[in-house]
């Protein structure tokens, strides 16, 4: 038997018995994370303010949390970081252990 028949056969042997054996898969949460059980409500729209100057972003507002509660965080204008010209904004994403927050970030 070769080395990849006799792996597929432990990969087939593994995915069949799993859930009869009651195996499952469990995702840690990521250390140094904080998860919020509740959904982060609907984005704000805001009015973009004039911008201060030439080679200024915008980066949007979003929702932080703080005090047990969602708050809402506004919008700014910000020069790129040197060699930077991207934002990538903040967000809020989902696992099996809640919502977490995604700082953003130049790139």
């Amino acid at each position: 038997m070769t080395v990849t028949r006799k792996l597929f056969s432990l990969a087939m042997l593994a995915t069949l018995t799993g859930p009869v054996t009651g195996c499952m898969a469990y995702v840690r949460p990521r250390a140094g994370v904080v998860y919020i059980s509740e959904r982060p409500p609907v984005e704000r729209v805001e009015v973009i303010p004039a911008t201060p100057g030439v080679g200024f972003v915008w980066i949007k507002g979003h929702w932080g949390y703080g005090g047990n509660r969602y708050e809402w965080v506004s919008g700014r204008w910000e020069r790129p970081a040197e060699g930077r010209r991207e934002w990538v904004a903040e967000r809020w994403e989902h696992d099996r252990n809640g919502w977490y927050f995604v700082e953003g970030h130049w790139r």
